[in-house]
């Protein structure tokens, strides 16, 4: 079972079922022509966001935003939780423990999701801390040339 919201306003429930007796032909690349109800309809997907699972279609020349959710997102969101909790992080914190060799950010400084924070060595490997948020940062809680243990604190965002 599928889940579908287009536009950010309307929901569809989509069985596994329905999209095999969907009668869909690929025209050309990224274009369909679909038969549904003796009507025939065009159809192009615009964009792709394969990971995210966002697509921005367009049908019969109207532009439609589309997330779709499968059965594990679906649980996911059941139990309390949502795709992209990371969204929601107020703070990063040592993922293993290791020596701070970089330090790429300052206080102050607004940061987008994947921006690169810090350099982590562990294990002779060196690790790139992404930002998991778009944020400002309240404060640094180490210096390059420390030691961290797990879990230590090491950036908090506003």
């Amino acid at each position: 079972m599928y889940k579908a919201k287009v536009n950010a306003s309307y929901e569809f429930d989509i069985n596994k079922e329905a999209v095999e007796q969907l009668d869909a032909v690929e025209a050309s690349t990224h274009q369909y022509h679909i038969l549904h109800n003796n009507a025939s309809i065009k159809a192009k997907i615009l964009d792709a966001k394969f990971n995210k699972k966002q697509y921005r279609i367009k049908v019969n020349n109207n532009i439609y935003d589309v997330v779709i959710n499968d059965t594990l997102d679906q649980q996911i969101s059941a139990l309390g939780f949502e795709i992209g909790s990371s969204k929601k992080v107020s703070d990063i914190k040592a993922p293993m423990p290791g020596l701070i060799l970089e330090i790429n950010v300052k206080e102050g400084q607004e940061v987008k999701e994947d921006d690169a924070l810090l350099i982590l060595e562990a294990m002779k490997m060196e690790n790139v801390i992404n930002s998991p948020r778009e944020g400002v940062i309240k404060s640094i809680n180490v210096k390059q040339g420390d030691t961290v243990e797990k879990n230590s604190l090491l950036i908090e965002f506003e």
